[in-house]
């Protein structure tokens, strides 16, 4: 089978130790990296981890575990796949920071890779693949590097939490099965399904807002029953340039305690655009916080009702 190799680089103006702990932190890819849709670690030690991570390649989600080795004293950390997706059969490569004489950092992605059967179809999806996400997240990093704090500025965490007196299958069956959420949900007119994985969702959503207007958002959602989906917006409403989630179920008082968590990062040409003269970027967060949060509670005060009445019927 041949092996490929590809190379991306970029230079950034920013520290190489600000832009080894943005690529050494994978729990903060899917703010960072576009592509990126989740990361999660399953094994860590101080040099050496295995992560999970789930990922758009070619318009497809797809997901694979992979060992890395951290070495920050010279600036590297070098990958390598576990578990690979078809039509990937091995995939592997390194990140290699070198400083610039100006304070600035070279940012060198390398790739090497082997394609299902070696077929040129196959050669050609990966390749494609490869170039289009390393150049996307390049560009992302040195986006982010070099506005560090202007960026971590423009974002916003937050958490609602519900408590319900049901059982936890049935409150994750109703998050889960968002196909109905048009007939379960008043805020939702509109929803399209796709999961061709189980546990691995692809979901486009009209959400109708308090002022009438109408948000059409995609997003990808990694389910882990009966206690997690995790997403992000591939699509989301202009205020926006990032919005991630989580849903986490956990048993509470002999039921369950469900919590929304949202992580958003405003847009800040777009503020007054859509706000008005003289709106700033905290009305934003508060716009947001509210818009989102009252979504969500909303979501799961209906889940608490379902779960509840099963709950009572049985």
């Amino acid at each position: 089978m041949t092996t490929h190799h590809a190379e991306h680089r970029i230079t950034v103006d920013a520290p190489i130790e600000r832009v080894y702990a943005l690529l050494a932190d994978v729990t903060r890819w899917p703010q960072l990296f576009g592509p990126t849709v989740h990361a999660e670690h399953v094994e860590r030690t101080d040099t050496n981890e295995r992560i999970r991570l789930w990922a758009t390649a070619n318009d497809e989600v797809k997901t694979w575990t992979s060992r890395r080795e951290l070495d920050a004293a010279n600036h590297r950390i070098s990958f390598r796949q576990e578990v690979s997706q078809a039509p990937v059969a091995a995939m592997g490569g390194a990140w290699v920071l070198s400083p610039t004489d100006n304070g600035g950092t070279l940012v060198v992605l390398e790739h090497d890779f082997s394609a299902v059967g070696d077929t040129p179809e196959n050669v050609e999806w990966v390749t494609k693949a490869v170039d289009r996400n390393s150049d996307h997240e390049l560009a992302n990093l040195k986006t982010i590097a070099e506005n560090l704090a202007a960026t971590e500025e423009l974002s916003i965490t937050f958490h609602d939490v519900v408590d319900i007196d049901g059982d936890r299958a049935d409150v994750f069956a109703f998050l889960n099965e968002s196909d109905k959420w048009p007939d379960r949900l008043p805020h939702v007119s509109r929803l399209d399904l796709v999961e061709e994985t189980p546990g691995l969702q692809v979901m486009e959503m009209d959400t109708k807002t308090a002022d009438g207007s109408t948000h059409t958002t995609k997003s990808v959602r990694v389910c882990v029953p009966d206690s997690t989906i995790v997403y992000k917006q591939l699509k989301v409403p202009a205020l926006m340039t990032v919005h991630t989630g989580r849903w986490t179920l956990s048993e509470h008082g002999g039921g369950v305690r469900a919590t929304s968590t949202h992580t958003v990062v405003i847009k800040p040409d777009a503020v007054v655009a859509i706000l008005g003269e003289g709106k700033t970027v905290a009305d934003a967060k508060a716009f947001v916080r509210k818009a989102l949060g009252t979504n969500s509670t909303t979501t799961l005060r209906h889940a608490k009702e379902y779960a509840e009445a099963l709950r009572a019927g049985r």
